[in-house]
């Protein structure tokens, strides 16, 4: 009895097995190209496009007032739109600062992401995150290393508020700090004229 059971469960699943068709390629490929394309999410990246002044405030100590040092970055439409590229340099605390960053919509997970990179460390910071409901402020979520204090993923916000057209203005919060001074860099982009 136990051997037509084995027989029974085999054949059904072999038959089974033979119900399932191969992918169809010409589907694999269209769905493929479907979530390849630039879409509105894509669209809205093109803001950050152009050349821009950049205010940068540091918050070394809450009891003192922020350092702050001027720059400029620009912003480049990348691979057809998929992504916008952040080339920045500046004066930070005595030091010249040049990053990269990139920003880009993830039409698989249904998140915008973000990547920066700068010689004021060996850190690649990377983060995901989504627009409020306004479509004005753009949040990403990330951990961080503090090398200072030798801790390990902090979680960090990175916030972008569009203030019109032509300004927007990017922050850093540190989120382990208490609530109501998170805030530990502030970046201030005017576009160029």
């Amino acid at each position: 009895m136990k051997q037509v059971v084995v027989v029974l469960l085999l054949a059904i699943t072999v038959a089974a097995a033979q119900e399932k068709q191969a992918p169809n390629m010409e589907e694999m490929m269209k769905k493929m190209m479907e979530i390849a394309a630039p879409g509105p999410m894509h669209k809205k990246l093109e803001a950050f496009v152009g050349k821009w002044d950049v205010k940068m405030s540091v918050q070394m100590d809450p009891s003192k007032p922020p350092v702050v040092s001027k720059g400029s970055a620009e912003f480049k439409s990348l691979l057809g739109g998929r992504f916008v590229m952040q080339e920045c340099t500046g004066d930070m605390m005595g030091m010249t600062m040049n990053g990269i960053g990139f920003n880009g919509y993830d039409n698989i997970r249904k998140k915008y992401t973000m990547f920066w990179i700068d010689n004021m460390g060996t850190v690649m910071s990377a983060g995901d995150g989504n627009f409020d409901q306004t479509g004005k402020t753009l949040t990403f979520y990330s951990k961080m290393d503090e090398p200072t204090t030798g801790e390990f993923d902090k979680n960090v916000k990175y916030v972008t508020r569009w203030v019109d057209d032509n300004k927007f203005i990017f922050e850093i919060h540190d989120l382990t700090l208490p609530e109501l001074n998170t805030k530990t860099m502030e970046m201030e982009y005017t576009r160029k004229k």
